[in-house]
């Protein structure tokens, strides 16, 4: 009913026989067809999207953001309220016109019998809509049954008149002449005509005409007050459409066999003709059309065709005004329910006020006032030809994202999309796409423009501000589908030199505790690269605790604006260097895989338990085996702050083992320090609470976080200082502060020290170099330290260095070429050494022990810890007050270097230096001189 009240609109009475009088009967049939098969194909997919799970209050507005995402969504449901609140305006204005004519038929005027008059009537026709919609959808669709009934009873009478034929020779006159073969041919061809100040064409009657097709998403517009939306939007606009089209059509045919184009409307010349005459039929034609295309009567001319025609005049006129003030009332009822829905979502902040409703129906009248706020507006404008151009293309653009939501969600082949209606077609919905799009642009290119940028600019606005919601929408389908497409075709790349960037697997532990070293490694692939933090736990645990583990991390990544991934180990007593060496080689999918480690320096290796300082031995070695690269990040503060920060989101993990209450907390391995949680931060600490009550507390404590969504809005623009507080709550001193949030500030006008001690590919080059292109470190200059292997060769070994380094691209300041490496260190040095490895030498009574340093390994690797010794003393002279450093990691090989002097020599080349990275390529090269 309400598609049919809204099709059979203010064209079908006014503007329909102006259609057929500019584009003539075959070009005006074109016109309907080509306008109905845009609105078929929206409603195939309309129908299609209807049909695919149950359909809440928001009409087009829902459809769409459900299927194509809240970004097409928002930018339609905004467009789509002010294309109805426009139509509003339309239709009322066509009601004014009529009641202008009807006035002036009887010798009239209500102000002026020109825009004034549709002024003053259109708003006082619309407060009064407005009052009915105020008072209920019951008396609103109790009105629209009784204007149904006296439209088709217009229909009837018009139908009936044309029949009859011309009952007076007044009418006759006017240009109805009767059924006539002759008059047939003659309305066959177009007759443009400039008319309204407009010179029309074929397209410019199409933008008129086209709204008066538009009414389909009438019924669908009222989606929550139907009481089964899946099944009543196809049937009952697929109904409508087969219906208005056949009569569209027919009135067309009628029109143009049994009315003129022009007419002077003077009966007395009618009375002059002979009947004795030759012809005398074309005699009395050629009197009635004498007036040099100024007559006011005809197809071309008056609006009100149907009346003339018609058995009796005032059911036309009835008709016409149940026509126009159904429409409006469609309008003015479905587009604050648009905006309704809109508002409650959130998408669009300067609208909340505007979710409100009231009463039972939950009406929305706040939505009723804006709309008659922008209808009012329009109405002062008084001219439905100006009013409907613009109304078409808003209606365009809808159609066209309707179509387009059923072609994206098809080709996406998401298993969900199962929608109960089969007669739609992804090729179909594609044409209906492109058709509304050629449609806009030719009916007017600088107003599809405008329609677009105005599209485009709310779609933006909404992406920027990435709003809560998850719909399942096609959006996310074809991101999948595309993401696991380009996984496939990047298997069959073949790897090289000049692709290569670094791929990180960051042993993060939760990032919340380590944001230093997540922001560095961000810094290095900055969204361009793989960035994936791990993080073990012991025991094994149920998917909930690890979705909640994941959902936390993820939602720190987006507080802080990260892009990277998150994988969870648990460590079921296989020992976590077993665990490591697992992630290592499953993280990641196809070649999207990590080929660097990177984590934090532990620095109390010299004080942790035994088996800690094992494990993180073990976790060095199990990264070269898996042929990784790796790096370890040093800041003498340390990285941890799991003791210092306030933890937001709390997750509960169940009782592990009653014996070792240590070990029921979280073991945070991953950043190199393997720190177990402590009595101290027994409810804080990493994030989990240890309870004796089982996962049922589990339940609880995720309810409270779906009811802290609000909070998380907020978290999005927090400040560095709000981000990071201490565990009550308290700010946290400038020093911390400033060391944690180190690698998110830009750092002092300085240098970046790369000791390229080894080949390792020249990995230690380019993460550098990388670096050096970030903001954060734009004020700082390479500075290249380099080994000679003779010291009588330091020129010949600078040039060569130079110009593999002009070869390779990299920008530097200074190139230093280090002679004397393997001099015998100072005393103070060896006696710092000394002091490192003390609580080391003590033999243990497990001779197999390795935790113990013995005199055969001091004696086997002299020259290489004196090496470091060295490299400690030349750090010291030259690197001391650099911004960073990075220096090549030592090869701890197996069988040879025990766990404590290899963290003697990393300890050596990093205690009080600026922060630091120890680095190793897997010797894959990273650098080529080749274009």
């Amino acid at each position: 009913m309400r598609c049919l009240l809204n099709i059979w609109g203010v064209m079908l009475f006014l503007r329909l026989s102006w259609v057929i009088g500019q584009a003539g009967i075959v070009e005006g049939i074109v016109v309907i067809c080509l306008s109905n098969l845009v609105t078929l194909a929206t409603t195939l997919s309309m129908s299609a999207v209807s049909t695919n799970g149950i359909i809440e209050g928001g009409g087009i507005y829902y459809m769409i953001s459900r299927s194509l995402g809240p970004e097409f969504g928002g930018a339609i449901g905004l467009m789509f309220t002010l294309a109805n609140s426009v139509a509003v305006s339309m239709y009322i204005v066509g009601f004014c016109e009529s009641v202008q004519d009807l006035v002036r038929s009887f010798g009239g005027v209500i102000l002026d019998n020109g825009t004034n008059d549709i002024r003053v009537v259109g708003v006082v026709t619309l407060v009064g809509i407005l009052v009915l919609a105020f008072v209920g959808m019951d008396w609103v669709t109790r009105t629209q049954m009784c204007l149904l009934m006296v439209l088709i009873a217009s229909q009837i009478d018009f139908v009936i008149g044309s029949i009859v034929g011309p009952k007076t020779d007044l009418e006759e006159a006017r240009g109805f002449v009767g059924y006539n073969l002759k008059v047939f041919k003659e309305n066959l061809k177009p007759e443009y005509r400039y008319f309204e100040g407009v010179e029309h064409d074929f397209f410019s009657v199409f933008s008129v005409f086209f709204p008066a097709v538009t009414g389909i998403v009438a019924g669908a517009n009222l989606s929550g007050d139907l009481k089964d939306p899946s099944r009543a939007i196809p049937r009952g606009t697929l109904l409508a459409i087969i219906t208005t089209f056949i009569s569209y059509l027919s009135y067309a045919f009628m029109m143009g066999g049994c009315v003129l184009r022009d007419a002077n409307g003077n009966a007395t010349l009618l009375q002059n003709i002979s009947l004795n005459a030759e012809d005398p039929l074309e005699d009395r034609w050629e009197q009635i059309q004498v007036c040099n295309k100024t007559c006011r009567y005809g197809l071309q001319n008056d609006n009100q065709v149907m009346e003339l025609v018609s058995l009796w005049g005032p059911l036309i006129y009835g008709g016409c005004f149940a026509a126009t003030l159904s429409s409006a009332i469609a309008s003015l009822v479905g587009a604050p329910r648009v905006l309704q829905a809109l508002a409650k979502d959130k998408l669009y902040p300067f609208i909340g006020f505007f979710s409100k409703g009231y009463g039972a129906n939950n009406d929305p009248i706040r939505g009723y006032i804006c709309v008659f706020v922008i209808a009012f507006g329009c109405i002062l404008i008084g001219q439905l030809n100006y009013i409907a151009p613009l109304l078409s293309n808003f209606f365009l653009a809808a159609y066209a994202l309707i179509n387009f939501s059923v072609f994206h969600v098809s080709l996406s082949k998401s298993p969900g999309w199962r929608p109960a209606f089969k007669y739609t077609n992804a090729w179909v919905s594609l044409l209906g796409t492109l058709l509304c799009i050629a449609v806009m642009f030719l009916i007017s290119w600088w107003t599809a423009l405008a329609t677009f940028f105005v599209v485009v600019t709310l779609y933006l606005y909404v992406s920027y501000r990435k709003p809560e919601v998850n719909w399942g929408s096609s959006t996310q389908a074809q991101a999948y589908y595309f993401a696991l497409r380009s996984a496939l075709e990047l298997n069959k790349v073949q790897e090289h030199v000049k692709n290569y960037r670094p791929q990180i697997l960051v042993l993060s532990g939760m990032p919340g505790y380590r944001p230093a070293l997540i922001d560095f490694a961000n810094l290095i692939t900055k969204g361009k690269s793989l960035l994936v933090c791990s993080q073990f736990i012991k025991g094994s645990h149920s998917r909930r605790v690890r979705e909640a583990l994941t959902m936390k991390a993820y939602k720190w990544f987006e507080q802080h604006k990260v892009k990277a991934f998150y994988i969870l180990g648990e460590d079921n007593g296989v020992g976590e260097d077993y665990v490591a060496k697992s992630l290592m080689t499953m993280a990641g999918l196809g070649k999207l895989r990590p080929n660097m480690m990177l984590m934090g320096y532990k620095n109390d290796w010299q004080t942790c338990p035994k088996p800690e300082l094992d494990s993180y031995f073990a976790l060095i070695h199990a990264a070269l085996d898996s042929f990784l690269a790796v790096g370890i990040l040093r800041m003498q503060e340390g990285l941890d702050y799991s003791h210092m920060i306030e933890d937001q989101d709390v997750v509960i993990i169940p009782n592990l083992e009653k014996k070792d209450e240590q070990a029921k907390l979280l073991r945070n391995v991953s950043g190199g320090q393997l720190s177990l949680g402590s009595k101290q931060r027994e409810n804080k600490s990493n994030g989990i609470h240890d309870d004796g009550n089982q996962e049922e507390e589990l339940d609880e404590e995720l309810e409270e976080e779906e009811v802290e969504e609000e909070e998380e809005e907020e978290n999005k623009s927090m400040k560095e200082e709000d981000m990071f507080r201490g565990i009550q709550g308290e700010p946290l001193s400038t020093h911390h502060l400033h060391a944690i949030t180190h690698f998110r500030r830009r750092q002092a006008k300085g240098f970046i020290d790369v000791w390229w001690l080894y080949d390792d590919g020249g990995l230690t080059l380019l993460i550098p170099h990388i670096l050096s292109t970030r903001s954060q470190f734009s004020d700082c200059k390479l500075r290249i330290f380099s080994l000679a292997n003779r010291s009588n060769e330091l020129d010949r070994a600078h040039r060569n260095l130079a110009a593999l380094l002009s070869k390779f691209r990299i920008d530097y300041s200074d190139l230093i070429i280090i002679p004397d490496i393997t001099k015998r260190a100072k005393p103070e040095t060896q006696k710092e050494f000394e002091e490192i490895i003390k609580n080391f030498r003590k033999e243990p009574a497990n001779k197999g022990n390795h935790d113990y340093i013995s005199d055969s390994e001091l004696e086997t690797l002299y020259e290489k810890t004196n090496r470091h010794m060295r490299l400690r003393e030349l750090l010291n002279e030259y690197s001391k007050t650099s911004v960073f450093v990075v220096i090549t990691l030592p090869m701890p090989r197996k069988g040879t270097v025990s766990a404590p002097l290899y963290m003697a020599w990393l300890e050596l080349i990093t205690a009080g230096m600026p922060p630091s990275l120890v680095l190793r390529g897997n010797q894959t090269s990273v650098l080529t001189y080749y274009s």
